[in-house]
């Protein structure tokens, strides 16, 4: 239920720049857009468990995990460097 009504549970500007992932043994991961959503639903999370229980009308989520945005990787081709990479520039 959770993922499915997940706009009609959070409200649109939440549910526009986040995505519900999993929700396992109380736990609900939650996919935010960009670093400072990830920081503003950490610090919503008490108010989005409440929230989300309540129109659920049971207690289904106890915890809200959220995860930023993953960073792109430095590693192309088939062929790497072991090292620090391309923000080494000490060296």
């Amino acid at each position: 239920g959770v993922l499915a009504r997940w706009p009609e549970l959070v409200g649109p500007d939440i549910a526009g720049h986040s995505r519900p992932v999993s929700l396992q043994a109380g736990e609900l991961v939650v996919q935010a857009q960009s670093t400072a959503w990830a920081t503003q639903l950490r610090l919503l999370a008490p108010r989005l468990v409440t929230q989300i229980n309540t129109g659920l009308g049971r207690r289904l989520v106890n915890t809200v995990r959220v995860n930023g945005p993953t960073a792109p990787s430095w590693h192309r081709g088939p062929l790497r460097v072991n090292g620090p990479g391309p923000r080494d520039t000490y060296g």
